[in-house]
């Protein structure tokens, strides 16, 4: 092998690392789910963003409950379930409808953290809110590039997360639910909108 096709074949697997590192990142954190579990927290809302239950464990997993699913004459599924089977540690918590947000051990919510400072209340959507939200606290925040606010069904903020390097996929077989990879935890959101903003969009 001459010294170029090996400078070429080091820069093509460098850049296939560089692009590709979230989609294995996302990957091997989906497989830790699956298998182990994830330590973190789910908290459920109603409509106006009020926490209705808040559950902490160290090994949360999230799945379709597919007992629920819809079956055509064939046999095949027509539509997946809503319903999720979601077990922390040895027990097991079913929970369909209201929204849900699942934050792995390392995740700051800071809607929840600065809630005494920050009307929350508000049901203003617009770009103006989430900057004197950002305003409050990027200086707890140097150097982070994305911003994820998450509203509840009918628009009301209810969390608000940050992270350098952020990304989305649809988990296999979960309706209405989005996986985001964000510096390396997971963050799970069901039935809740969502916006991913660039900090500088922000600071401008």
């Amino acid at each position: 092998m001459n010294k170029k096709y090996q400078i070429l074949v080091v820069l093509s697997l460098s850049l296939l690392f560089l692009t590709g590192c979230q989609s294995i990142g996302n990957f091997f954190k989906t497989t830790q789910e699956q298998f182990l579990g994830l330590s973190g927290t789910l908290r459920t809302f109603d409509e106006n963003s009020q926490v209705i239950d808040k559950i902490s464990g160290k090994s949360i997993s999230i799945e379709s409950d597919d007992r629920f699913d819809i079956t055509d004459e064939n046999g095949d599924v027509s539509k997946e379930s809503s319903v999720l089977d979601i077990t922390v540690g040895g027990s097991q918590v079913i929970h369909v409808g209201s929204t849900l947000i699942f934050a792995e051990n390392g995740l700051t919510d800071y809607m929840e953290k600065y809630s005494d400072k920050v009307d929350i209340s508000t049901e203003n959507r617009s770009l103006p809110f989430v900057n004197r939200f950002f305003n409050q606290i990027k200086n707890d925040i140097s150097g982070e590039s994305k911003l994820i606010l998450v509203r509840s069904q009918t628009g009301t903020p209810l969390a608000t997360y940050f992270g350098k390097r952020v990304s989305t996929s649809a988990p296999d077989g979960i309706p209405n639910t989005t996986y985001l990879l964000v510096d390396g935890k997971r963050l799970i959101i069901y039935r809740a909108d969502f916006t991913i903003y660039d900090t500088d969009l922000l600071d401008s």
